[in-house]
């Protein structure tokens, strides 16, 4: 590991100001990715800036309903708020599914969404890799991809977004709060991750030099009544294969409203609008959970490892929908 500067901020324009000064700083909150990836090389900062004593640790309820999450909010009590897992069940189920105890300690909500890919191809510096090293190529291609995306993919990377939160965040619209030197700003978490493109080193639309403050969830009574389902290759702590939130709301047997998220499928939490609007007015069926799973799967473009993903998601969409509209029905 190379030697780094280190500063703790006392305040939020202060971190700003720092984070500024020095394109090669990056913020610390947990450290749970950040600090692992400087051990292997692959993250080399030259100063950090610790955020951890920020006022950015608190979760409240909106004037309209909805929930306002600080940077800083650890992943533990983020799943342990009675808010959080009243109002948005999925949200606090996909936390409880990444990771250890003893991470969910540490790791902040900030933190989250700005996971690296844990491809392995990305973490050992010895590979090429096109979003470690522009332009030196992506093995996984021909390589070891069984893990890697169906979806939103390219020639340039076939990584995917290692988060289990964000798979619910971006289920329920979440949008993320920053501060620049120039002053706050906001990306929907739909804006928030950027296409893979030529361009896989390009991750976020988050402004150089930015801060993320926070996030909220807009008011979703829809939430109340959803679910994160999480397959993995074994049953300890591990990353997703395959992964699905979903929120249903039926009424008299239709679907009045539909919402519906994968992870483990793309280089960013997969928003599956196409199934959404298959389902949206018709019937609450197995059948019909099953034809949108292969409207919205219709784009797939798996490698030849990983077709597997396209049989594994359409089966999270059918279980995990028609428990719910059981659950409905009740």
């Amino acid at each position: 590991m190379r030697e780094f500067g280190y500063q703790r901020a006392s305040d939020v324009q202060g971190a700003v100001a720092l984070l500024g000064a020095d394109p090669g700083a990056r913020a610390l909150g947990g450290g749970t990715n950040l600090v692992d990836l400087m051990k292997t090389g692959v993250e080399r900062p030259a100063q950090l800036v610790d955020i951890r004593e920020l006022p950015l640790d608190r979760i409240e309820t909106t004037d309209d309903g909805g929930l306002r999450i600080g940077a800083t909010v650890t992943n533990s009590d983020l799943a342990a708020h009675p808010e959080v897992r009243r109002r948005y069940p999925a949200l606090a189920q996909a936390v409880l599914a990444g990771a250890s105890g003893q991470l969910r300690n540490m790791a902040t909500v900030g933190g989250n969404l700005l996971q690296r890919t844990r491809c392995g191809y990305f973490t050992d510096v010895t590979q090429a890799c096109n979003k470690r090293s522009p332009g030196s190529g992506c093995p996984a291609v021909e390589g070891e991809h069984h893990q890697h995306a169906i979806l939103g993919a390219s020639a340039h990377c076939v990584a995917v977004h290692p988060s289990d939160m964000g798979v619910a965040l971006a289920a329920f619209d979440a949008v993320v709060h920053y501060e620049t030197a120039d002053g706050p700003g906001e990306l929907p978490l739909a804006e928030f991750y950027l296409p893979v493109g030529t361009t896989p080193h390009l991750e976020t639309a988050l402004p150089p030099g930015a801060l993320i403050t926070g996030l909220t969830l807009p008011p979703a009574p829809v939430a109340a009544a959803s679910r994160y389902r999480k397959v993995r290759e074994r049953a300890s702590y591990a990353f997703a294969i395959g992964s699905i939130a979903a929120a249903l709301d039926v009424r008299d047997g239709v679907v009045h409203e539909v919402r519906l998220a994968f992870g483990a499928v793309a280089s960013r939490p997969w928003r599956a609008r196409e199934a959404e609007r298959a389902l949206t007015g018709g019937p609450a069926t197995a059948e019909a959970f099953g034809a949108a799973a292969d409207a919205e799967l219709a784009a797939a473009a798996p490698l030849p490892h990983n077709g597997y993903k396209v049989t594994l998601m359409r089966n999270l969409v059918v279980a995990v929908l028609t428990e719910l509209a059981e659950e409905a029905a009740r």
